[in-house]
């Protein structure tokens, strides 16, 4: 079994040509878009990921170099490219905890474990299971996600005063910031307009860096945040005790953060998909982001996930290889080791007008709209989602959305059980109930209610041509009228059931079946009910 499992594995990273590069072939053309939107992400990276390793409690380069080997790794095997990921704030909230009470040693080991279990998702292929979340969810998922963004980037305007508090940046500088996030925000959007040769983000950063150069504008750039230097990641085992204590403490995080991981990651693959109109595997995305994080805990890193603000700027900049991908996190490794100084002198503001574009073009603003024509339980899910997201975590607001849209649902379906009531035209005197809509727990009761057992018939004949039965409710509510008709010394058979339903019953020791010649229910079959399977 193993050796089987590590067999998939492989099969799973295969390298395949025909995701890695788009079907007009490779070009100069395709390399410099490819490249120059790397580029762009790699720029916008480096304050994200120093800030949430901030966030983490852990020290900058520990971020930097999660967003170097995780997003290498997956740009070269997941599911779908131009996707980026690495460190991320969603999942850097859940580890300060950790951290603070135990140390960075115990994070990489963490991160070591959320890896192995993202892998395991990914062998069983849990991530077909993201098919369940519905579109009011993945709507609100985008415009929380959006929002979280957006007020995460006015963070970048505090400074920490003399007595070690953060404040708010007042005056000048907070004037010309404000005045260059604006500026950088306006190139981007403006210079499309002219020219499509280069990306206008990162002109928009080249530009804004060069103006506060030449002009001498006292604003807070990379470099205030903390030295982007530093050498490639060493290999070390994490310094933890190798025992069930150990196991106890992190596992209860790594689970929460591959799991929040994931949900992030196959989210903004399904999101990068609509945009690029590129499939991807679900499982496979799975695996790259568990031997991700598997290799970065080794690595000195905090671990990470898919970005979708990351993801917006490199498929909006014209990213949609993995060329993108890759080339942006050798960039990344580039700036921390050969020019890192130079990366230190862009402004704050720059980048913070880069990711309030980013939040324009993530949310979903025709939602705004829709949510007026769509049903009001569909726009109570989206507004719920986002509210949720906001207010606590992505993997919270995404569950809370599924639970929520799969309630509504079984509420619509148990009001459209119905029934029509007509004499047999097989069995003299006997009478036929054909049932419309399913019969689950949600429409056990109205099912109940269609039957009148002290006025009907000595023969019953349930027709369930138009109906599907589902669950063990399902099959107590079958039990309970056949019950209250024996009560009456009246008989209850079904008929048209279909090969599931059959299967189902005869498993539960429900049906009396007296001939097998109907194997495909080509023709009404009439069984017996036998009580007592589900009895009180």
């Amino acid at each position: 079994m193993a050796s089987e499992a590590i067999l998939g594995i492989v099969k799973s990273f295969r390298f395949n040509s025909q995701n890695y590069i788009p079907k007009e072939g490779l070009s100069f053309s395709l390399f410099r878009v490819e490249i120059l939107s790397g580029l762009t992400v790699a720029l916008a990276l480096v304050p994200e990921a120093i800030a949430f390793a901030f966030v983490a409690g852990v020290a900058p380069l520990s971020g930097l170099y999660a967003a170097f080997i995780v997003g290498l790794i997956t740009a070269l095997i997941g599911g779908r490219p131009g996707m980026i990921s690495g460190a991320t704030g969603a999942l850097a909230v859940v580890m300060v905890a950790l951290v603070m009470d135990h140390g960075a040693q115990y994070l990489f080991a963490t991160v070591v474990l959320m890896g192995i279990l993202q892998l395991i998702a990914g062998i069983f292929k849990l991530g077909k299971f993201i098919r369940m979340v519905p579109e009011p969810v993945m709507l609100g998922f985008v415009n929380g996600l959006a929002i979280v963004i957006g007020i995460s980037q006015l963070s970048q305007f505090k400074t920490i005063n003399a007595l070690g508090e953060s404040v708010w940046v007042t005056g000048n500088t907070l004037l010309y910031s404000i005045i260059f996030v604006v500026f950088t925000m306006f190139i981007i959007w403006f210079l499309p307009k002219i020219t499509k040769l280069l990306p206008s983000t990162l002109v928009a950063i080249l530009f804004t860096t060069i103006l506060a150069l030449t002009l001498k504008i006292d604003i807070p750039n990379v470099g205030d945040l903390a030295s982007v230097k530093g050498g490639l990641p060493d290999f070390s085992i994490p310094s933890v005790p190798f025992n069930i204590e150990t196991l106890k403490i992190i596992f209860p995080y790594a689970f929460i953060l591959a799991s929040i991981g994931l949900i992030e990651s196959l989210l903004t693959l399904n999101l990068v998909g609509e945009i690029t109109n590129k499939r991807g595997g679900a499982s496979q995305e799975c695996l790259a982001q568990g031997l991700a994080n598997t290799v970065t805990g080794f690595f000195g890193g905090m671990g990470g996930c898919a970005m979708i603000g990351q993801s917006m700027i490199n498929v909006r900049s014209g990213g949609r290889t993995r060329i993108a991908g890759i080339s942006a996190a050798l960039f990344l490794l580039i700036f921390i080791l050969y020019t890192s100084s130079y990366i230190e002198m862009i402004p704050i503001a720059a980048l913070v007008g880069v990711m309030f574009m980013v939040v324009i073009g993530t949310f979903a603003w025709n939602s705004l709209k829709i949510l007026f024509f769509v049903p009001k339980s569909d726009a109570l899910v989206t507004i719920l989602v986002t509210v949720v997201t906001v207010l606590e975590d992505l993997a919270v607001a995404v569950l809370v959305g599924v639970i929520v849209s799969a309630l509504v649902f079984a509420w619509k379906s148990a009001s459209k059980i119905r029934a029509t009531e007509r004499p047999s035209k097989t069995e003299k005197g006997a009478k036929v109930y054909e049932i419309e809509g399913p019969l689950f727990f949600s429409s056990t009761n109205s099912f109940l209610e269609l039957f009148n057992p002290s006025k009907d018939p000595d023969i019953i004949i349930i027709d369930f041509v138009r109906s599907k039965v589902i669950d063990q409710s399902a099959l107590k509510a079958i039990e309970d009228i056949a019950d209250k008709y024996n009560s009456f010394g009246k008989r209850v058979k079904l008929r048209h059931l279909t090969r599931d339903c059959h299967k189902l019953l005869s498993k539960a020791g429900q049906l009396v079946v007296d001939s097998d010649d109907d194997p495909d229910y080509g023709v009404a079959v009439d069984y017996d009910v036998k009580l007592g399977i589900f009895g009180k």
